[in-house]
């Protein structure tokens, strides 16, 4: 049986981590399916990997994601210099996920944030595309923290 993640079950990604993990894939169906928020939550509460992911993390960021979107898009696009709606959606999703964290969880570290979103981006995004991750979440964190 294979999770969304696409590894075997038992061997998904775990904690927080798993919880960006399956953020990154449920952010990406927001934008391309206009799936609603319930929708995200009841789908993804029910994938294979939830047991193994810390769920309250993805609960939490999905509805703190989804509630600011349209200010997460104004300071993306004042980081990166472009429309936040041309970026790939996959690293539009990534980068709501790693502005959120830098802006709401300073229990996480920047050198965390940005880690985990450059390694997501690398695992889903278009090729290169962690580099444009990396640069506007580096741009943001001096800003924020």
């Amino acid at each position: 049986m294979q999770t969304t993640d696409n590894r075997p079950a038992g061997q998904q990604t775990r904690g927080r981590r798993g919880a960006r993990r399956l953020l990154a894939q449920a952010l990406y169906q927001y934008q391309i399916a206009g799936n609603s928020p319930a929708e995200l939550r009841a789908q993804f509460s029910a994938d294979s990997a939830f047991d193994a992911i810390d769920s309250e993390y993805f609960l939490l960021l999905l509805d703190e994601v989804l509630a600011d979107t349209d200010s997460l898009d104004q300071q993306l696009t004042a980081a990166a210099d472009r429309d936040a709606g041309l970026f790939d959606p996959l690293e539009r999703g990534v980068l709501w996920i790693g502005l959120t964290e830098l802006k709401s969880h300073d229990d996480v570290p920047t050198r965390v944030v940005i880690n985990e979103a450059v390694e997501l981006a690398k695992g889903f995004g278009a090729e290169g595309g962690h580099r444009f991750v990396n640069g506007v979440l580096d741009r943001l964190a001096v800003q924020l923290r």
